[in-house]
């Protein structure tokens, strides 16, 4: 069975994408928690974390923590918030996004974002990776 984020990585369901290389895409979620919301997805589905190998969630992570940085230089926070889930579509995906305080984890889906919001935090985003000489920014395409 083909999940939704396989369709969205094959650009068969348009994305926000901020973020694509050989091991992972990162694109907005349509539903943040904050400005900025972003989910983190191995290419090739993997239902549990527990059952990817230890370099690809290195690299999840190190993904994570470089769209993090981006997401608290654009839209200020006082953490990058990380979660590991895999509710909801079964493939593992991290959400990271701005936080200011623990209230901010207690929903992993805030309410659904108007497009210009999520066009214009995705721009901010790949540009701010961009300034941060990140190598796998997205031109925002399938």
């Amino acid at each position: 069975m083909t999940t939704l984020f396989e369709r969205i990585i094959a650009g068969e369901i348009p994305a926000r994408r901020l973020w694509s290389d050989d091991r992972c895409v990162a694109f907005l979620t349509i539903s943040p928690v904050t400005a900025g919301h972003a989910l983190v997805v191995p290419r090739h589905a993997v239902d549990h974390w527990l059952d990817a190998p230890d370099d690809l969630m290195a690299h999840l992570v190190a993904t994570a923590r470089t769209i993090g940085a981006a997401q608290l230089a654009e839209f200020g926070g006082e953490r990058s918030g990380l979660v590991v889930q895999g509710y909801g579509v079964p493939h593992l995906h991290l959400h990271v996004f701005p936080t200011t305080g623990p209230e901010d984890f207690h929903a992993l889906e805030g309410r659904p974002a108007q497009d210009a919001d999520l066009d214009d935090a995705a721009e901010r985003l790949r540009s701010r990776l961009r300034a941060q000489g990140a190598s796998g920014v997205t031109d925002g395409r399938a």
